[in-house]
């Protein structure tokens, strides 16, 4: 009785995600909670008993949406590709995400979320995930020497701020297409990457980023 309880919850609540999803996509990120409960055939109250309050609402999506982002980030990141053009698989990784779900991204990054893109908001526990596999990556693939555990907690940390902050100017100016900011992004990262050797991944390499995600669903 309980995991069926349980079970049905779950459902319903996947259905309320569902309906925000929606709402989102035509209000854009100021997409409120009264809209979402009237698209869901609810009341306000009862939006409530499932997320907590707002805040909750933004958490419960960031997971949905980011799950996906970072499984898809963790194929691009084994794909068996030249360094040059591995860099430039992840990076269009990333904007081809935001760029499908803009209104989506812009409600997550909205102040009310939660001081926006900073370690406070939704985004944060995903974002500090994705510059764990590229922190790993780096550290398996790349040959850095002595400096080698530094140089790649550095690296996935300032790349994936990079990228992020970046990607939020080019969804909002769209300055260029995805094209060429992927290759602008790569060649600003391309030089000391370029200039380090491949390191051989042994048998006894083992993953040291975050426990594997499943792909979350994507509307």
């Amino acid at each position: 009785m309980a995991s069926g309880a349980g079970g049905a919850a779950e459902g319903r609540r996947e259905q309320l995600l569902d309906a925000a999803d929606r709402v989102i996509r035509r209000d854009g990120p100021g997409a409120s909670m009264n809209a979402i409960a009237a698209e869901a055939g609810i009341t306000k109250p009862i939006l409530y008993r499932h997320f907590a309050d707002k805040h909750g609402l933004y958490q419960a999506l960031a997971e949905r949406h980011m799950a996906g982002l970072l499984a898809s980030v963790r194929a691009a990141l084994a794909l068996p590709l030249e360094r040059r053009d591995l860099v430039e698989a992840v990076l269009d990784t990333y904007l081809a995400a935001i760029e499908a779900r803009p209104q989506v991204y812009r409600f997550l990054t909205h102040p009310e979320a939660g001081d926006g893109l900073g370690p406070g908001g939704p985004l944060a526990p995903a974002l500090q995930r994705i510059a764990d596999e590229i922190a790993d990556a780096v550290r398996l693939q790349v040959d850095l020497g002595a400096e080698a555990g530094l140089l790649s907690e550095t690296w996935g940390r300032g790349i994936t701020g990079m990228v992020l902050a970046t990607g939020d100017w080019w969804l909002e100016q769209r300055p260029c297409s995805r094209e060429e900011m992927v290759r602008a992004l790569a060649d600003l990262l391309w030089g000391r990457l370029a200039a380090a050797g491949s390191r051989p991944v042994a048998a006894s390499d083992v993953r040291t980023g975050s426990d594997p995600a499943q792909p979350g669903p994507t509307p």
